[in-house]
């Protein structure tokens, strides 16, 4: 996740204790029901566990002041966008890499600045081959063969053209301009995997109601 400011980056936002000083208006999507909210929420509390002395407790306190500066919550990706970009609130959108090439082709690369923090999460789209799809239908060897292109020179090198990081230092390298370094985590290694993530932070009662109940 990557931060989208205003020209000039006029509020001076650099890491994510700059989304919680009063003040500062954060767009997201909603972290309870969409993909891109959940990882921003993902992202916030796993910068602050890694703080000196960062615990569970210093990591909600992080997000829910986080969340006290949204506006409000989007209903996804493209409504963030939209909010910050056409209807003009908030300070900074928290967003997808690839999402700040979306808009500029949209709005111009002039309108915005696009700020990498000092760490976040690594977003990735899941791909898996169906079973029972593929044996029904008699294509599991053109999925195979799908599966095996994307992490390929030319399937990673299609990535990076259409504004994905690709995983292959090879092609990070050469597209190192359009990818500047930054230091990520996953899921799995703060979190434990989505099948923990998810009931611990999104399902009801888990730490998202517990900080909006108290917004």
């Amino acid at each position: 996740m990557v931060f989208i400011v205003r020209k000039g980056n006029p509020r001076a936002i650099r890491d994510w204790p700059d989304l919680v000083k009063p003040g500062v208006q954060v767009i997201l999507p909603h972290p309870k029901n969409t993909g891109n909210g959940r990882y921003t929420y993902l992202a916030a509390w796993g910068f602050a566990l890694g703080q000196p002395a960062g615990n569970e407790r210093t990591a909600q306190d992080f997000v829910a002041r986080l969340l006290q500066n949204a506006p409000l919550f989007a209903a996804g990706g493209r409504d963030a966008t939209t909010t910050f970009m056409q209807r003009k609130i908030g300070d900074v959108l928290v967003s997808f890499e690839s999402e700040a090439e979306l808009i500029a082709r949209e709005f111009g690369k002039g309108e915005f600045t696009v700020v990498y923090p000092s760490l976040s999460i690594l977003t990735e789209f899941p791909v898996a081959i169906v079973n029972p799809v593929v044996d029904r239908k008699g294509t599991r060897k053109l999925a195979q063969a799908y599966l095996e292109y994307l992490w390929s020179p030319a399937g990673q090198e299609n990535a990076a053209q259409n504004y994905l990081r690709p995983r292959s230092p090879e092609m990070l390298k050469k597209y190192a301009e359009q990818f500047p370094p930054i230091r990520t985590f996953t899921v799995d290694e703060v979190f434990g995997g989505w099948s923990k993530a998810f009931p611990a932070h999104f399902k009801d009662g888990g730490s998202f109601d517990q900080i909006y109940q108290k917004k």
